[in-house]
């Protein structure tokens, strides 16, 4: 960065903390007695209005996890079909506003567990708070630890910051945790919320920078090499020679299944998101993350009313139709412009397990598809050592097709796997890739933001505040179920005191941990750290969501159908993918889904309540519904449908 670029960096990341503890502040002594009651730090005293809750929602959601893993995923063969994620959840969001939220704020909950106490019982909310733990803490924590340490990583290669090399994850990795860490442990949700007012608006900003930025480089851009990228394989330089750049987007990257990068649907057999997904499985994380997950939903139950959390929310799910357009296409642009940066990054990754293989370790070297045709004779080699380690005909190793010698390795590498489980154990290596596809977005950063104006500061520094906010939002929330549905369940009469210091004190915990798993994420078995985050959510959101749906539109289900719905969904969704992993993660979810009503729809006809349960009600909660975010709702669901026409 240049002296400028540094000075907006530093002064905007001030001004946002700044802000965010001065405002969170005036409301540490709502009662008038001198100390921080718990609602106050763990629900912003339940004062939030509708655009601190709107910004606060897509802050806390939007960060680096979105800018590089599903840009990468874009960069990958996926392309527009991840946008899929953000607009569907502006429709779960319209559906969450007046089905959801109603529910959560008349009862006065701290957090989604404490709700499911009311509902079935003590063990139910106990089984999901250590669930949603466990998950928040090692998936999404750690993910966004990981993606803005690879930002840093890929943008300031070989740079040191007080002795410290920048391009090593695992330095990046404990510098962005320890300062979210110490953001979140000062200030508490409100001073999240007020930072993700800022973060929130000039995120959004920022993705609008780099995308005018890579649409204006890509109208510059020789033809010819364009061309290299373009999904079908008829598109010339002269076709793109005098179209402008959205029609040179469109050309290179629009093409028949399963090629074509603009499609929403893709076929049946994708391993990520088949056509399926679209009508059940993709609707699960969603409802999932956007209603049931503490992390976003404590935004809303920090809402002022009702209507204005109502207004709020509805207001996250306009800005979700942006998203994609400020974090997918620059995902695709990205290997349409910089392909071989991401293939100089791959070699980084290979480098050590490369070295291994040339020096003879006695292991199965595992490669994909893209690896084979970036390096042909290597590919080749490595199917003849494979098969000769397990016994088996090297004759794969003869052919010239990429395909077939992945598929060859692939089928070598499973054997492998099975050889683990007995005496004759053979490791497989990390897994050699073609292309770093999780380096998209931050080669765009480093490629295009110009150095001296201050512009690669004002967007580096909200890339960087937006991974802050997220990590400061996810720890307070794992803090807020420790405290709140843990600590307080062994001392029921904790003062508020007591809880706000065992609530920091979980902070650190937290950030720790998250920070000894966020640099293992840089290995390519996890596929990419979107695909990572949606894998692991399918042992707890499909079970969450079918116990809250009975729990909020069943009134005689069973109090111990939500127990059953917790603690069977895991076993089903390991089964599923140990004994039917061709199974799409998203169809997964689906059928894991379908499983756990059936069997709650048993429980309740057979033993129902006999009278409903009574939830608790906060009398202080205006719970009007609002007509205009209603009718906002509709607009919002008009326009996906608009967006899904255009792109499908």
């Amino acid at each position: 960065m240049g002296i400028l670029d540094l000075a907006v960096f530093v002064g905007f990341i001030a001004v946002v903390i700044f802000v965010g503890l001065y405002m969170s502040k005036d409301a540490d002594d709502a009662d008038g007695d001198g100390k921080k009651e718990a609602s106050d730090y763990f629900l912003a005293g339940r004062g939030l209005t509708w655009w601190l809750v709107g910004f606060s929602l897509i802050a806390a959601n939007i960060s680096t996890e979105q800018f590089v893993g599903m840009s990468g995923q874009a960069a990958d063969w996926l392309g527009m079909a991840i946008a899929s994620y953000e607009w569907m959840a502006a429709v779960t969001l319209v559906v969450v506003a007046f089905v959801f939220l109603p529910k959560f704020l008349k009862s006065g909950i701290y957090t989604i567990p404490e709700f499911l106490e009311y509902r079935y019982n003590g063990f139910a909310r106990f089984v999901m708070a250590v669930a949603t733990l466990v998950i928040l803490v090692g998936v999404p924590t750690a993910s966004v630890i990981y993606s803005g340490a690879k930002v840093i990583s890929v943008g300031f290669q070989d740079q040191t910051l007080f002795g410290l090399d920048l391009s090593n994850i695992t330095v990046g990795c404990w510098i962005i945790g320890l300062l979210a860490a110490a953001y979140v442990f000062a200030g508490g949700l409100k001073a999240c919320a007020w930072a993700d007012l800022i973060q929130g608006a000039a995120l959004i900003l920022g993705g609008v920078i780099v995308v005018w930025l890579a649409m204006s480089t890509l109208q510059q851009a020789d033809p010819a090499e364009l061309a290299k990228t373009a999904r079908d394989t008829t598109v010339t330089a002269e076709d793109l020679q005098q179209a402008n750049a959205w029609q040179r987007f469109w050309k290179l990257n629009d093409a028949p299944l399963p090629e074509g990068k603009l499609h929403m649907v893709r076929p049946a057999d994708d391993e990520k998101i088949p056509w399926q997904a679209l009508l059940v499985g993709l609707w699960i994380p969603n409802f999932f993350y956007w209603g049931l997950n503490q992390y976003i939903t404590q935004r809303t139950l920090g809402s002022k009313s009702l209507a204005e959390g109502q207004k709020g929310v509805v207001f996250a799910a306009f800005l979700k139709l942006i998203i994609p357009f400020v974090v997918v296409i620059p995902g695709v642009l990205a290997f349409n412009l910089f392909n071989s940066d991401l293939a100089s990054q791959a070699e980084g990754k290979n480098a050590a397990v490369l070295e291994g293989f040339e020096r003879g370790e006695s292991m199965i070297f595992d490669f994909n598809e893209q690896f084979a045709e970036r390096n042909p004779e290597l590919a080749k080699r490595i199917v003849a050592a494979n098969a000769e380690a397990i016994g088996n005909d090297p004759a794969a190793a003869d052919s010239d097709d990429p395909k077939v010698l992945a598929s060859a390795n692939a089928a070598f590498v499973e054997v492998a796997g099975q050889a683990a489980e007995g005496p004759s154990k053979l490791e497989v290596s990390q897994q050699l890739v073609g292309y770093d596809y999780d380096a998209a977005f931050p080669t765009l950063l480093r490629n295009l933001l110009p150095e001296g104006n201050g512009l690669k500061g004002f967007v580096y520094a909200a890339i960087f505040g937006a991974v802050v906010s997220s990590l400061a939002s996810m720890l307070n929330s794992a803090s807020t179920i420790a405290t709140m549905d843990l600590y307080r369940l062994a001392r029921p009469r904790a003062a508020a005191g007591e809880l706000v210091g065992i609530g920091r004190l979980f902070t650190v915990l937290f950030v720790l941990i998250a920070c000894v798993i966020a640099p293992e994420l840089d290995d390519p078995r996890f596929g990419g750290i979107f695909n990572f985050i949606q894998e692991f959510q399918g042992y707890i959101s499909p079970g969450v969501l079918a116990i809250f749906i009975f729990g909020l539109l069943v009134p005689k289900a069973p109090r111990m159908a939500g127990t059953v719905g917790l603690l069977l969904n895991p076993v089903l969704y390991y089964l599923l993918a140990t004994y039917q992993p061709e199974i799409a993660f998203l169809n997964r979810m689906a059928i894991c889904l379908g499983v756990i009503l059936a069997v709650l729809t048993v429980m309740t006809v057979v033993k129902p309540l006999k009278e409903p349960v009574q939830l608790p009600v906060n009398e202080e909660m205006d719970i009007t519904t609002s007509k205009p975010a209603l009718l906002m709702g509709w607009v919002v669901i008009a326009l996906t449908a608009v967006l899904y026409y255009v792109f499908w």
